[in-house]
């Protein structure tokens, strides 16, 4: 909440007072006071307007889209049109406009900038990826082989169950509760795919 993100803030700046931990304390007060709207608002969680046009607003947004996907035969139908696909992209370059025009201020993109971000020869910060070891990658393998050994019995009759509620109308999430304590996800991945077969888009 917004006292918990203050006191972290505050200790942060406090504890370690580096020009990065006090920037980063500093953004995380900016953010609530520009960015998060709840902060411009007194009261928001105590039977204020604001949460209840909010709740409205996002629920008819919702309601609307799912009528648009119904209009166009449901999900599958939709993406037969590639409607979901324009709609990701429709948003992502309306969001990508305003970042860059500056009508959707973020704190430390493209206003409150670091002091030298237009500086050019400024070296990009090195991002460290955590990657897993050799050693790593078969330890889970094993792990998951000896999971299918041990549960193959039950496997075997859990993803018969699975095939027979997908083909059925059965209710699936049920039984696929189930076979995910005894089946690995290839095994209930692959079992789908036999009894309905992968999605292929038309182009």
């Amino acid at each position: 909440n917004c006292n918990s993100l203050h006191t972290n803030a505050y200790d942060e700046a406090v504890t370690t007072p580096t020009e990065e931990s006090v920037r980063r304390a500093l953004a995380i007060q900016l953010i609530i006071n520009r960015e998060w709207g709840l902060a411009m608002n007194e009261n928001p969680l105590q039977g204020s307007y604001i949460i209840d046009e909010l709740t409205d607003l996002l629920e008819e947004a919702v309601l609307i889209e799912f009528e648009r996907i119904s209009e166009r035969g449901g999900v599958l139908g939709a993406m037969e049109t590639g409607y979901q696909r324009g709609r990701i992209q429709d948003e992502s370059m309306l969001y990508e406009q305003r970042k860059h025009d500056g009508s959707l201020p973020l704190i430390g993109v493209n206003t409150f900038r670091p002091p030298h971000a237009d500086e050019e020869g400024q070296p990009a910060p090195v991002v460290e990826l955590a990657r897993a070891t050799e050693q790593e990658k078969q330890s889970q393998l094993d792990r998951v082989h000896g999971f299918r050994a041990r549960h193959e019995d039950a496997a075997d009759e859990a993803l018969a169950s699975l095939r027979h509620a997908a083909t059925s109308g059965g209710n699936v999430f049920a039984v696929l509760m189930d076979a995910a304590r005894v089946c690995s996800l290839e095994q209930i991945t692959e079992a789908f795919f036999e009894v309905g077969g992968a999605y292929r888009r038309n182009v």
